[in-house]
């Protein structure tokens, strides 16, 4: 008997992420949006008085949430997160940069985690516009922003196009996305169409099947002999994956996967940090990292021999004291 056609797919879309290994970073799509309908307009608390749990209301009506801890007159950090997750992935940085005495930072990027599910605007221009609207809403100045694989396209975008005056000292990109994650003519050296064809087909098919898939897999290196799987890391990944929506998440695919980021690398020059390990599966090393720190004007570059895409999360004894290293310096 043949399988039924979700079976199918999500059979299929299982072995194409197995096989194409080596590109979930993430965010872009839809048109339609210009960076200029994402001002922020208002801040609203969750609690009245309580500012560790806030959104901002962009001016196309978007909700974005925000954890904002520390003093506010010590220097800032803000974080951007990956694809499917929120700012939770961001919590074992988060602790450690408050304890160094740190104003610390992270958002739900739109459609992700507790910010609005929106079904337009899920593309590299209006993520990075949501960021300006933060900024500009925080008032935060003299910031250094750190970005993980989508979020380090973000990161990308938003320091080229919205990093002047002032707003920001210094950038770094965790195994990120850019320069380009696709192959195209320009960039032999990207993963084919197919790779992120069949994200798209697992997503739909099965998102929580495909959420648990990821984790356990390629993107913490669990599937590498001998690593042992950690299930509470495991689980809170599919936790915050399934918080976002399903929409937003299919169009970010085509953001992360199809965006290029070269003029903005180039456009960037504020000290930029560029970490990444040899053994990413999601977003390998050759066709990111070493191609995108050359474009950089004045970048370093840090390379972890055998750590794989989810180093904050599995290696943060090593990656957080280089960052306070390269913020203090």
């Amino acid at each position: 008997m043949s399988p039924d056609p979700v079976t199918a797919a999500t059979d299929a879309s299982r072995r194409g992420l197995l096989l194409g290994a080596g590109a979930l970073g993430l965010a872009t799509a839809l048109p339609g949006q210009s960076s200029a309908m994402a001002s922020a307009t208002a801040i609203t608390p969750i609690h009245p008085g309580d500012q560790t749990m806030s959104f901002i209301t962009t001016s196309d009506g978007t909700r974005i949430f925000y954890k904002d801890w520390g003093p506010k007159d010590a220097p800032p950090i803000v974080f951007h997160h990956g694809w499917p997750l929120s700012a939770d992935d961001w919590d074992n940085q988060m602790m450690f940069f408050l304890a160094e005495g740190y104003r610390v930072i992270a958002h739900d990027r739109r459609g992700h985690g507790r910010s609005d599910q929106t079904w337009t605007g899920n593309e590299m221009d209006t993520y990075a516009a949501d960021v300006a609207a933060l900024a500009s809403a925080l008032d935060l100045r003299g910031a250094v922003h750190i970005g993980h694989s989508t979020g380090g396209g973000e990161v990308a975008r938003y320091v080229a196009r919205h990093g002047g005056n002032g707003r920001v000292a210094k950038a770094v990109l965790i195994g990120a996305v850019p320069p380009l994650m696709v192959r195209t003519a320009a960039n032999p050296g990207g993963l084919p169409l197919e790779v992120f064809d069949s994200f798209r087909a697992a997503l739909v098919a099965n998102r929580a099947q495909f959420y648990r898939d990821v984790p356990s897999g390629p993107f913490y290196g669990f599937n590498r002999p001998g690593a042992q799987p950690q299930e509470g890391v495991i689980a809170n990944w599919w936790r915050q994956g399934m918080m976002g929506g399903a929409k937003a998440h299919y169009d970010c695919i085509k953001a992360f996967s199809e965006t290029d980021f070269t003029d903005d690398l180039k456009a960037i020059a504020v000290p930029t940090l560029v970490m990444h390990g040899t053994d990413d599966q999601i977003v390998p090393i050759g066709a990111s990292a070493r191609l995108s720190a050359p474009l950089l004007r004045n970048a370093t570059t840090k390379i972890y021999e055998g750590l794989g895409h989810g180093l904050c999360t599995i290696n943060p004894d090593v990656v957080n004291p280089d960052l306070l290293a390269f913020i203090r310096s």
